[in-house]
């Protein structure tokens, strides 16, 4: 019976449901569709053949590298760590990776890994200027536009299991009690993952005590919990109530991280860098968004939450009926201001309840922990690059992805395709057209994430 349950609940996964299935004609509609919205905002699919070039000579004895680099003794050789990835079933490129230890006198050790994209795109190379144009790579239902040659993200800077990779680490020593930092190191490393998990397989492991990693997983949830409640309760905006336990570990280890690296390039060094700040809204605009929440059927904001209204927010969420959900995170997205990169971190972060915070563990997919990589590595802003106006193209291009984005996910709605199906599941375009699936044409409104 129990194999039958794993069975019916593998069936219900993005994995077990398998792709979308369009036909041809459909097919050719989505493609003019993108066309259209490349062109509108610029969006550069293709790669010049001079960054194709660049990006294969450097992917060509990635291990022989990597050796080199050894001999080298500057990098710290972490392949003997209990290490692990963990993405979505469709990820193509892996650019952080996760170990964790707890020490004798009862404090967590955590690394987190990640991608050591600047030893293979600096500034001055083909690759780092054409990365730099695009800002960011754009993730369209069902196609991706890379900000990086996929020759070299999904290779060398990929952090696939059973094979060594050059990485940038985060190393931190976290009191049990506060889970402030005891120390902070970030540092050039070797990391040797063991295993390639999706977020479904992840959970899985947690619920068996006879699975490999699942005493390393336990232990990440149990720090990536009480980092997520502590998170709450100091007032960060938590619009996903519902997350499960692979997506919080994640959500959580990145998050102290890139807080780790901030901490270190703003207190210690005093350096520039491309921080994240998201202005607050007007106590008007909250005012409203609060109203428009507590007039919705079934939903009452607690009394004793009104104070803070991100904290309002939250207490709501977690006990307003599931069909509000979209409703209550819509009413807040639209009073709030668009979250943006700049060379002061000083403003904060406000939906996260942040003093400053800066990007760093997603170097293949956005422009602005490439940069921060080579910030926190050299001790200085690259050359010819004027930063404040680096992190103003970097928010115009991250605007125009997510506004691609929105527009492209109508479109499917249009034609009967349900953007979610299409984005976890991908597509398979067949011959027949009574052989293309009947899908919903429900997408959720609402991106949390989007806040980030």
């Amino acid at each position: 019976m129990s194999d039958e349950r794993d069975e019916q609940a593998y069936a219900g996964t993005a994995e077990g449901q398998g792709p979308v299935k369009i036909d041809e004609e459909l097919a050719r509609h989505l493609a003019n569709k993108r066309e259209e919205l490349f062109e509108e905002f610029e969006i550069r699919d293709g790669f010049p053949s001079e960054v194709r070039r660049e990006a294969e000579d450097r992917t060509t004895d990635i291990q022989a590298e990597i050796a080199e680099e050894l001999e080298e003794d500057y990098r710290t050789d972490h392949r003997d760590l209990t290490t692990c990835t963990i993405d979505p079933g469709d990820a193509q490129d892996f650019d952080d990776a996760i170990s964790i230890e707890r020490e004798d006198d009862g404090r967590y050790h955590l690394w987190v890994h990640i991608a050591d994209v600047t030893h293979y795109v600096h500034p001055g190379s083909a690759m780092w200027k054409e990365a730099v144009e695009r800002g960011s790579t754009v993730y369209l239902p069902g196609y991706t536009v890379h900000m990086l040659p996929p020759v070299l993200a999904e290779t060398a800077c990929s952090l696939v299991p059973n094979e060594d990779r050059l990485a940038h680490t985060v190393e931190m020593l976290i009191d049990p009690e506060t889970l402030s930092y005891e120390e902070i190191d970030i540092y050039k490393s070797i990391v040797h993952s063991d295993e390639r998990l999706t977020y479904n397989e992840a959970e899985r492991r947690l619920d068996d005590p006879d699975s490999d990693l699942h005493e390393e997983l336990s232990l990440t949830y149990e720090l990536a919990e009480a980092l997520h409640e502590q998170r709450k309760e100091d007032g960060s905006l938590v619009l996903n109530p519902k997350r499960d336990r692979a997506h919080t570990i994640i959500e959580e280890c990145m998050l102290k991280a890139n807080k780790a690296v901030t901490h270190e390039l703003q207190w210690v060094r005093g350096l520039e860098a491309m921080f994240r700040v998201h202005p607050q809204p007007t106590p008007e605009e909250w005012d409203k968004a609060l109203q428009e929440i507590q007039e919705l059927d079934g939903v009452s904001i607690p009394a004793d939450s009104w104070d803070d209204p991100r904290k309002a927010v939250n207490a709501t969420l977690e006990q307003a009926p599931g069909r509000q959900l979209n409703k209550i995170q819509w009413a807040v997205m639209k009073v709030m201001p668009r979250a943006k990169y700049m060379n002061d971190p000083f403003g904060g972060h406000h939906a996260l309840n942040f003093e400053i915070y800066g990007h760093f563990t997603s170097p293949i997919r956005r422009l602005s922990d490439l940069v921060n990589h080579w910030i926190i590595y050299t001790d200085e802003t690259p050359e010819d690059h004027d930063l404040a106006a680096l992190c103003d193209h970097a928010s115009d291009r991250q605007k125009d992805a997510e506004t691609a984005e929105r527009l492209y996910k109508q479109f499917l709605q249009e034609v009967g395709l349900d953007p979610n199906a299409v984005n976890s599941r991908g597509l398979e375009v067949v011959e027949e057209p009574d052989e293309a699936d009947d899908l919903d044409r429900e997408a959720a409104e609402v991106d949390p994430e989007a806040l980030d």
